[in-house]
């Protein structure tokens, strides 16, 4: 069984580096973190390298352990944690090819399988919920603090239990957690009840922009890096901005577009029948049903014209 693999791996490793994608969410960030104090309950030692993230979860457990590099380029053991693909890595791809062996858990529908085992559930509605069985398996400890890191990735990818994807089972899992004393309020609030000033500027100049087309089916934004140097934007100010446009009624689509040094990050949203993950795909990018991202390169309005295109296919 791959769990099996993946633990006598972790077991034979002397040293180990976990990965997330590039601009890591909640999810991302929980799950790399749970990861890292789950294997100092097992007795070993990781690096989490992040070159960024969003300010808000620096409160989280072990957040400050978090570094930007490493001088080791060959460690014994990799794992990625919901990343779809090798190249969502970004500049974190060269530790990943580098190491001897290479874990993927993950839980995208359009994960490549590019470790040599890979843990993938597309039905679990966050990676942090699929650390819980795995964890469980593994007959890790949850503590407190492991048990705040994976609420937390949890919250954020079921958008507070609002998606589709929340299971009884999520439910189960998160009473659990309630029971070992890791306070659900609290973490709601720091995830969805704090904004910086810089982000609320950068979401109400995104919204002040927003074009209803396709007979008001589609919401359309965006922001640029100019937008993002005039307010003195952190990474990850522009997270929601997708969702605020999704959530107009009589919006099935939400496309926002972002200025990023390695082109045009687009980040695509629908409500009830769209899947954005086949749009994406066609960029060469990927998600979710639900929720999904792509690069490319090219200017702002060819890109917007480009999806537009792909998204009327699926429109009724």
């Amino acid at each position: 069984m791959t769990l099996d693999n993946i633990l006598e791996e972790i077991n034979k490793a002397n040293s180990i580096v976990l990965l997330a994608h590039e601009n890591p969410d909640g999810d991302a960030i929980g799950s790399c973190l749970a990861m890292k104090l789950a294997l100092e309950e097992l007795g070993k030692k990781a690096d989490l390298i992040m070159p960024e993230y969003p300010q808000e979860f620096e409160i989280l457990p072990g957040a400050n352990e978090i570094i930007k590099e490493s001088n080791i380029k060959n460690y014994d053991l990799a794992i990625a944690l919901d990343c779809a693909s090798i190249k969502l890595l970004g500049n974190c791809e060269e530790y990943f090819n580098g190491a001897k062996v290479k874990i993927v858990i993950d839980h995208h529908s359009s994960n490549t399988m590019y470790g040599d085992f890979n843990y993938v559930d597309q039905d679990a509605p966050a990676v942090c919920q699929l650390l819980l069985v795995v964890l469980g398996y593994f007959k890790a400890q949850v503590t407190k603090d492991i048990g705040t890191c994976i609420l937390t990735g949890i919250i954020t990818d079921t958008g507070g239990f609002r998606y589709e994807s929340v299971t009884a089972e999520t439910f189960r899992f998160v009473a659990d957690l309630y029971d070992k004393g890791v306070k659900v309020s609290k973490i709601y609030q720091q995830v969805f009840g704090s904004k910086p000033r810089a982000k609320f500027e950068l979401h109400r100049l995104a919204q002040d922009r927003i074009e209803f087309l396709e007979d008001e089916k589609v919401a359309y934004t965006y922001i640029t890096r100019e937008d993002e140097e005039r307010f003195g934007c952190k990474n990850g100010d522009h997270d929601g901005i997708v969702e605020e446009g999704r959530d107009v009624e009589g919006v099935e689509v939400s496309i926002f577009l972002r200025e990023t040094p390695k082109g045009i990050k687009g980040s695509l949203r629908s409500k009830n029948y769209v899947n954005v993950s086949q749009v994406a795909m066609m960029f060469g990018g990927g998600g979710h049903i639900r929720a999904a991202g792509l690069t490319v390169q090219g200017s702002m309005d060819q890109i917007k014209a480009q999806i537009l295109n792909a998204v009327r296919t699926y429109l009724k």
